[in-house]
This record gives C-alpha cells, structure tokens and sequence, in this order.
C-alpha cells in the first residue's frame, strides 16, 4: 500500500504556530476586573451587607439594557472566591451571609421552657394575616447574647418584612413585655393588628400586652419554627449584625435602629427586589396610616 494521504489544506507546523500564538494572547478582561466600575459599585454594596443575589436583582433593574452593568449573583461569587488569599478575600467572604449549622431540635419530651397560660392558637389567626395582605401583622421573637443575659426583640411585618428592632433590660417576660409595648404603642392602630410568637415563656405577660397595645396575639404550635418562618428568617440576617454570644446590652435603641434601616432598605427577592421600607411606605400611604411615628423611631 502507498503512504497514506494527509487531509488537503492541513499543515501541522501551521496548526502548532497558531496555538503558540493564541495561548499568548490574554485573555478577555472579567466583567468584575478588580479596577474595574462594576466590581466597585458591588463592593459597596456587599460592604452594606446586600447579598450576591440582592446585587444581582437590583443591577437588573437599574441597567435592563445594559449587560456590561450587570452581573449574576454565580459571578459575584465568583469573583469573591477566585481572589487569591489574603486580608481582602477575607475580609469579602465576611461580608456574605454564612450558611447556619443544622438546627439541634429540642428535647421531645416535656417543654423545659415552661407553658403559657391561656394563649390563642396560630390555627385560627385570622385569613388576612395569614395571606399576608395588609400591613400590621407581625411575627415577633427574642435574639439573646452571651450567657442569655442579654436580649433584642425582633418585630417583622408579614405583608412587607420591614423589621423593627427593640432594646430590652433583660430577657424576663417583664422585659419583653415593657420592649415590646414601648415599640408597638406610638404606631397607627391600623399597624397593630396581630403579633404572632412563639410559647418562649418571656410572653408569660401576653394578655397584658394585648390589652395595653391592642394587639391580638397568637401563638405557633412548640417545636415549629417553620410557622413564623419569615422572623427565623429575619433572625439569621440579624446575626450579620449582632452576632451570638456577644453583649447585645451595649447597643443603644438607636444602634438597634441603624441595624433595622439597613435591613429595610435591602432589595429583597420576595419582593420583586423591592426593599421592606419602599412596600411599608407604599402601603401605608395608600391606606392613609400615619407612619410619623415610625419615622420618628429613626426608621
């Protein structure tokens, strides 16, 4: 047999030349170069504790016709993790909100919280509260620091999730009672419908509040957190901020409202990538509810 014939217009030496030549070329420069615009505007922005995905959505909805101004949140991610080693990764990757160990249930057998007296059941909270369709209805809980001696009240709005945060003395049902009371009193009647909370014993004085705030308070069933699933939620975010086994005792009510206004001016994916504080206010204005004294917290 003859030699055999090679492919007409192939030349190896050729072929080899031109992959020389292209694996000199550089690359194409990142969308999120670390000089670069972009990468800038989204480092400010996880500085403020928005989340990849948060940036992501709210880029979307600045620049719809300008893909060089954007980015996917897998590409901030991205760009955060391929940096190389350093006090900048380090201190990028603190910014992003840490994924939480698996929950430890509590014991099965008898509630070593102690039970609440004469609470009304989550299962007949009425349907507007359920469905989430106006402002007013809230899910509450307590956040403790180091050794439980100290403590933060958590208050979420289930229509639009603008968060409050209530200084406390301590973390006895006292406590919650005069936190709670002192931020639920200024507000318009019409944002203070329903409170749903857990059967923590700090709302041993439930019926008190009720009666001081007009606030009609339901309780989740024990050991199911998912029933007020949006302040379990919230809670996490708030950890960003004050995190467990710390004093919460030394922050001020106007820390605490710093922390909240930053919580309620992040585009959330829930909301269409509106912020809670833009769906609150869109709310109660076309309610006509007076939000003065909302305003006058410092929120």
């Amino acid at each position: 047999m003859g030699r055999p014939r090679l492919c007409p217009g192939y030349d190896a030496v050729e072929a080899g030349r031109r992959a020389q030549r292209a694996r000199r070329l550089g690359r194409p420069p990142r969308k999120l170069h670390r000089r670069g615009f972009l990468w800038q505007r989204v480092r400010g922005l996880l500085k403020q504790r928005w989340s990849p995905e948060q940036i992501a959505g709210k880029l979307r909805q600045h620049h719809p016709e300008q893909p060089h101004l954007r980015a996917s949140h897998e590409t901030i991610y991205t760009a955060i993790y391929a940096m190389p080693r350093g006090s900048l990764r380090k201190e990028l990757v603190q910014m992003l909100r840490q994924g939480k160990s698996a929950r430890k249930p509590r014991s099965r057998g008898e509630d070593r919280r102690g039970s609440l007296q004469d609470i009304v059941s989550i299962h007949v909270r009425p349907p507007e509260a359920n469905d989430r369709l106006l402002p007013g209805h809230w899910e509450g809980d307590l956040i403790q620091g180091a050794r439980n001696q100290s403590a933060v009240g958590t208050l979420v709005c289930r229509k639009s999730l603008f968060v409050m945060l209530v200084k406390m003395d301590g973390a006895t049902a006292l406590d919650a009672f005069k936190g709670f009371e002192t931020a639920f009193s200024p507000l318009d009647p019409e944002l203070r419908k329903t409170l749903t909370y857990d059967q923590g014993k700090e709302m041993a004085l439930h019926k008190r509040l009720a009666e001081s705030t007009g606030l009609k308070i339901y309780f989740a069933d024990p050991h199911s957190p998912w029933q007020r699933g949006i302040c379990e939620n919230i809670n996490g975010l708030i950890r960003q901020y004050l995190p467990k086994g710390t004093d919460l005792s030394v922050h001020s009510q106007r820390q605490l409202d710093e922390i909240a206004w930053s919580l309620n001016t992040r585009p959330r994916k829930t909301l269409g990538f509106k912020s809670p504080a833009e769906v609150f206010f869109e709310e109660c204005f076309e309610r006509h509810i007076d939000i003065s004294p909302v305003v006058a917290l410092g929120l």
